[in-house]
């Protein structure tokens, strides 16, 4: 059994890359939600707290699905995909934790739940669909 990606018979494909996945887009989404919606919203005393752990998980949340498309072998890709949804989980927490301690609205909260729960869709559709080539090559 091969457990490994072969690589493309007809050439590189620069169209055809991490980019185009839908789950790295809706990831991004996410990222950019939380850049530009919720960390402008946290005041100066979680700069160093909710802040950093906000950007590190929303970083984190693509760069795993880049560094997963870009391995050999379907099994460690999908350890890094598995890597992207945790980060995603723990985005969905600190979403919690800014409406808890009011930093943000509940209407952000509903827009940053809506991007995460599609993201997390995705996301667990393309594991499914790794898994399944993994199954059959």
């Amino acid at each position: 059994m091969k457990y490994f990606v072969e690589e493309p018979k007809s050439g590189y494909n620069k169209e055809r890359d991490f980019t185009s996945l839908i789950c790295w887009q809706d990831a991004r989404k996410v990222k950019l939600f939380f850049y530009k919606q919720i960390i402008p919203k946290l005041p100066e005393e979680e700069k160093f707290n909710l802040n950093i752990q906000i950007r590190k998980a929303a970083v984190s949340s693509t760069a795993n699905i880049a560094e997963g498309y870009g391995r050999f072998h379907y099994q460690e890709g999908i350890q890094f995909y598995r890597i992207s949804r945790g980060s995603i989980y723990e985005l969905k927490d600190h979403l919690i934790s800014s409406l808890d301690f009011e930093y943000i609205t509940n209407h952000l909260f509903k827009q940053g739940i809506d991007l995460i729960e599609t993201a997390k869709i995705s996301l667990n559709g393309f594991i499914n669909y790794s898994k399944k080539q993994k199954e059959s090559t």
